[in-house]
C-alpha cells in the first residue's frame, strides 16, 4: 500500500491508513532524518483519539499516549535512535513494549531489528520534495 501526500492531505492518508491496517499494532517506521516520521505518526495519534500533548522520543525513547474512550488502552510512541544496536534496545527495555497487545510505533527499527515481531508492519516514508511524503507500508501477506 502506498500514499503520496502534502501536510493538507495527512490526516486524509491518516484516515485511510487505519482503515488499512485493521486490528494490526506494531508498526516500524523507516525513513531518514527529516522525512515525516514523527509528524506522520503525531497525525496518527491524534485520528486514534489521542487528544494529549504530543512529542518527539527521540530522548525519552518511549512515549505513552491514552487515546480518548478508549478505556486503558496505550499508544507507545518509541524511537530508537539514540540507541547502539539491539543490545541495548533490550536492556533498555524496548522490547517489552512491543510484546504487550497495545499499539506501538517505532522509528527507527534497524537500531534492533531482532526485537520485532513477525507481524511487525514496515511503514517507509520518504521525502520527495519539500512539501511532498511517500509512505509505504508492508504487511505479512505482502511478502513474497
Amino acid at each position: 500500500m502506498e500514499w503520496t501526500f502534502s501536510l493538507d492531505d495527512i490526516d486524509a492518508v491518516g484516515l485511510d491508513w487505519w482503515k488499512v491496517v485493521g486490528d494490526r499494532k506494531v508498526f516500524a517506521f523507516h525513513g531518514s532524518m527529516g522525512a515525516g516520521k514523527t509528524t506522520f505518526i503525531q497525525h496518527l495519534c491524534r485520528l486514534a483519539g489521542v487528544r494529549e500533548t504530543l512529542g518527539s522520543p527521540t530522548f525519552s525513547l518511549v512515549n505513552e499516549y491514552h487515546p480518548a474512550g478508549r478505556g486503558d488502552r496505550v499508544i507507545w510512541h518509541m524511537d530508537l535512535y539514540r540507541l547502539r544496536d539491539e543490545a541495548e534496545a533490550i536492556e533498555a527495555g524496548m522490547e517489552e513494549y512491543l510484546y504487550t497487545g497495545d499499539i506501538c510505533m517505532v522509528e527507527w527499527p534497524a537500531r534492533a531489528p531482532g526485537i520485532f515481531p513477525t507481524d511487525t508492519v514496515h511503514v517507509h516514508i520518504e521525502a520527495l520534495n519539500e512539501g511532498l511524503r511517500r509512505v509505504r507500508m508492508r504487511m505479512e501477506e505482502d511478502k513474497p
